[in-house]
């Protein structure tokens, strides 16, 4: 009976080790929005766009100029991380990537570059990218800050590196990134510098 018994584990330790033979199955790299969370202010439920290389809540409708595959343009914009690098949900054909500058010039500025088109600042850091345990979204640890426009309803988005007036922008405010699930996401390319 002993012997049986170690015979029986022996055979299931063995098909548990076995090789798939290259069928193995990974899950889908998850694809979000981000909702700002601030109580009592303006940006408090924003979703986070995407227009001419920056990140920002609250887009005006003449600053939704995404190209997406349905034809339609969004106020959100969709994302998503990869080896703790933080890209636009869009076509292969045009991947673009987000970047964080938190040198002294910098000051925590975010944007987008269009990959292999061209090249991020040399001070940009494209590693960094997590959803924490509540679902926000930080970069090495940091959480997010937006700033208003000093033209429209728009708030851009930096990452926080305790500057409370980054480039001199008056009235910024620290929020939590909260990310949301896109179960039916659809390619987008974002606007870019002309």
């Amino acid at each position: 009976m002993q012997l049986t018994t170690a015979l029986l584990s022996l055979f299931a330790a063995s098909a548990l080790a076995a090789p798939t033979n290259g069928s193995s199955c990974t899950a889908p790299t998850r694809k979000f929005t981000i909702m700002s969370l601030r109580s009592a202010s303006p940006i408090h439920f924003a979703k986070a766009g995407a227009h001419e290389n920056k990140l920002a809540l609250n887009l005006p409708q003449d600053k939704l100029d995404a190209q997406c595959a349905d034809g339609n343009s969004r106020a959100d914009a969709t994302f998503y991380i990869k080896d703790s690098e933080l890209y636009l949900y869009g076509p292969k054909d045009k991947v673009q990537q987000v970047f964080v500058d938190r040198s002294g010039m910098g000051q925590g500025v975010l944007q987008y570059f269009n990959k292999g088109e061209t090249n991020p600042p040399s001070k940009a850091e494209l590693k960094g990218w997590a959803v924490d345990a509540n679902d926000n979204l930080t970069f090495n640890g940091s959480g997010l800050l937006a700033c208003p426009s000093t033209t429209d309803s728009s708030w851009y988005i930096w990452v926080s590196v305790g500057v409370d007036k980054p480039a001199g922008q008056e009235g910024c405010v620290g929020f939590s990134a909260r990310t949301v699930t896109n179960a039916n996401p659809v390619k987008c390319t974002y606007s870019t510098h002309a």
